[in-house]
């Protein structure tokens, strides 16, 4: 299927049969989910579980041995897919802020709408500030990321993805190395977004966030989803018991 044929009502997000390994060691055995535009979906699961690896794939930062991942039609195993469109649909905010030392706020995110994307400068300083005031950072545009809390850093690394204009952004753990007043900071910039009809894949190990944003939640297990359901069912109503067992333990 051609990206041209895509049309709302199908997933924007579609992964059939993923199956992923490092050597002998299979990381993915057979994933299958689809993500609608505008859905939360957040993905929990035990370390190594294979969380992280399943959406470092949907944006082709780890390639994949068999199945199939579609973003907006387009099949991203496919090996001329131009990578940079399909990451100007696909933004992604990691652990780690990533976030250039000697450039202020303001300068981390406008340099990829600049140099990537060639737009004029003082239409993306404008929009760049605007993004900054949405990730609650107003003020900050001229402060240095060794001059930012955790927290703030890694909200100026979504305003930075946001500035490529995502039509899917994906977040692995990323308040995983974040204080824990902090985190808070972090999860209300995720919410607004969620808010805001974007389209969002979270790993994550906040469950009471989870429980609030998510659409629907999907539990993996040693490279598999054991179960998924909206949040009510999933958390009230888990049927698997190594679903019960996880959230028995940190619930």
């Amino acid at each position: 299927m051609s990206a041209a044929k895509w049309t709302t009502d199908m997933p924007i997000v579609s992964l059939r049969d993923v199956h992923k390994a490092y050597g002998a060691y299979e990381v993915l055995k057979g994933i299958s989910m689809d993500v609608m535009m505008g859905e939360v979906i957040c993905i929990i699961g035990p370390s190594g579980s294979g969380k992280s690896t399943l959406i470092r794939c949907i944006n082709a930062l780890n390639d994949i041995q068999s199945g199939s991942i579609k973003v907006e039609g387009q099949e991203v195993n496919d090996p001329k897919l131009d990578k940079l469109a399909l990451r100007k649909k696909v933004g992604m905010v990691f652990q780690q802020y990533n976030l250039f030392p000697h450039k202020t706020a303001l300068q981390n995110v406008m340099m990829a709408p600049i140099k990537v994307l060639k737009q004029p400068r003082d239409e993306v300083e404008k929009r760049a500030r605007m993004l900054l005031k949405k990730v609650r950072l107003e003020g900050k545009e001229n402060a240095y990321p060794g001059e930012l809390s955790g927290g703030q850093q890694q909200r100026v690394a979504i305003a930075r993805s946001l500035a490529m204009n995502p039509q899917v952004m994906l977040f692995d753990e990323v308040t995983a190395a974040l204080d824990p007043e902090t985190v808070k900071e972090v999860l209300t910039t995720i919410k607004d977004l969620a808010a805001d009809g974007m389209t969002c894949i979270l790993v994550t190990h906040e469950m009471a966030f989870a429980r609030e944003v998510a659409n629907t939640i999907y539990f993996t297990d040693r490279g598999i989803i054991v179960e998924h359901g909206p949040p009510d069912t999933f958390f009230a109503n888990a049927r698997d018991p190594r679903t019960r067992e996880f959230l028995s333990q940190i619930l």
